[in-house]
């Protein structure tokens, strides 16, 4: 990775909510962003993949109605990389 210039904002310790609308059309111009869902009871929320069958279990599972969980979403882009846990 090329040095950070004294012109240039440090990425890695501002959270995205402070971010100004230079430095988002610049992130975002050309980046690769992720989200993902982590529950603490241990179930991980995966939205591409569905289980189908031709029979039915007849399996009731009952969860709390607000679990706790961590959301975790990164952007990787050419002047590094940003990190925000929720």
């Amino acid at each position: 990775m090329n040095a950070v210039g004294s012109g240039h904002h440090n990425f890695e310790q501002r959270s995205s909510d402070e971010a100004t609308p230079e430095i988002t059309s610049q992130l975002f111009s050309n980046s690769t962003t992720d989200e993902a869902h982590f529950w603490l009871n241990g179930y991980v929320n995966k939205q591409n993949c569905r289980v189908w069958s031709e029979a039915n279990p007849q399996v009731y599972v009952e969860t709390p109605l607000h679990l706790e969980k961590l959301t975790v979403w990164c952007a990787l882009w050419a002047g590094g990389i940003l990190l925000q846990k929720r």
